[in-house]
């Protein structure tokens, strides 16, 4: 028993492809949405900053870095399927919790339980953190879910999982952070050149108003 198997099982994240069964024309395995949740998330804590409020940037790195690490444990599940409904979603949050808290008791050497626990429990709380750490990761979605529209992808399931970002993101109006996403990120998109602009940009509007 020892970190070298929490090492080892890094890779695993590399092979697992977000949105499985689904026809995509750029794949995205879950260590690369990490990365970008991350990224993203440390940019709407500037925005947080700026704006007068105390970021807790350990808290919100560790939440980012590792918000999907327990898929490993069941994959990626599609964001319409996980979220069909509330009982579906407890019970796979359940399975995950169940998994991960074996895994930290079997391979985490004792002295790093503590800490490994906290970074592998749900990240998307109440807190400032938990909250950016929502958006971010809905944000890497949407530009997923965007990047097929602009491809010309055919699979309708795209812009669901559009408008199903975008609406979860919008929901957390009140952070600064996110009326700078809506104000000045969000319209640099949907200024990009694709077959369906004008209809994206109807959508759009409909959920942000």
């Amino acid at each position: 028993m020892g970190i070298h198997q929490y090492i080892k099982s890094l890779s695993n994240l590399e092979t697992l492809v977000r949105a499985p069964g689904i026809f995509k024309y750029q794949k995205h395995s879950v260590a690369e949405h990490s990365f970008k949740v991350t990224q993203i998330a440390q940019f709407l804590g500037d925005v947080e900053e700026n704006a007068g409020k105390k970021v807790d940037w350990k808290s919100l790195y560790e939440k980012a870095l590792n918000h999907d690490y327990n898929e490993r444990f069941i994959g990626d599940i599609k964001t319409p399927v996980k979220y069909a409904t509330p009982k579906l979603r407890a019970m796979l949050a359940d399975v995950e919790d169940s998994l991960s808290e074996s895994f930290v008791n079997t391979e985490i050497p004792e002295e790093f339980r503590t800490a490994y626990r906290r970074r592998l429990s749900e990240g998307k709380d109440d807190t400032l953190e938990g909250q950016i750490l929502s958006v971010a990761d809905k944000v890497d979605l949407l530009y997923e879910s965007f990047g097929e529209i602009q491809k010309g992808n055919p699979e309708t399931t795209y812009e669901e999982i559009y408008k199903e970002s975008l609406s979860t993101i919008v929901k957390f109006k009140k952070l600064a952070s996110v009326q700078y996403f809506l104000n000045e990120v969000l319209p640099d998109l949907l200024r990009e050149k694709f077959t369906d602009q004008a209809k994206l940009g109807e959508i759009t509007r409909q959920i942000i108003n």
